[in-house]
């Protein structure tokens, strides 16, 4: 009977080890517009239990990541205001176009895309053995007189124009 446990954990054990693990999962990207561009972003995520621990123990930080996925798509200086192992907060001074025309503003956000981030996962040792999803569930841009786009499941989205009278 103990030969049978010992087999069963074992193939437990071979299964765990073989089957990729979820890793960092966007829930959500919420981008709020304020009328002069400035944007204050907001990413909700899940990280499995290896990745909690990292972050405790300080050895990653999902800031910086935040951060440069940000200042690589916009070529804007990036301040993170707060970050906990399950979302991040930060401002991108300048982050929507804003041209005004005939009493009219309108405000255009840069494309956005995760793809670079899966590609540098991907040169990682570890790569084969986490699963991560770098497409938000849902991401919601916010315009200032309350106009949104949304998205779900998107690892890129395009350019965003809103036009807003006075």
């Amino acid at each position: 009977m103990k030969r049978v446990y010992l087999i069963l954990a074992c193939l437990c054990l071979l299964a765990f080890a073989v089957m990729p693990a979820q890793a960092f999962t966007a829930k959500s990207l919420t981008v709020t517009l304020a009328p002069n561009g400035d944007a204050q972003i907001n990413m909700q995520y899940d990280l499995n239990f290896l990745e909690k621990s990292a972050v405790f123990f300080r050895m990653a930080d999902p800031a910086t990541e935040v951060k440069k996925a940000f200042a690589s798509n916009t070529g804007r200086e990036v301040t993170v205001n707060s970050v906990t192992d399950s979302s991040a907060d930060i401002v991108v001074p300048s982050y929507a176009g804003v041209t005004r025309n005939n009493g009219a503003t309108t405000l255009t956000t840069p494309a956005i895309s995760f793809l670079r981030a899966q590609e540098v996962l991907k040169r990682y040792w570890f790569a084969p053995l986490v699963s991560a999803n770098f497409a938000p569930q849902v991401t919601t841009i916010t315009f200032p007189d309350g106009y949104q786009e949304t998205f779900i499941n998107s690892l890129s989205m395009p350019a965003v124009s809103h036009t807003m009278s006075v």
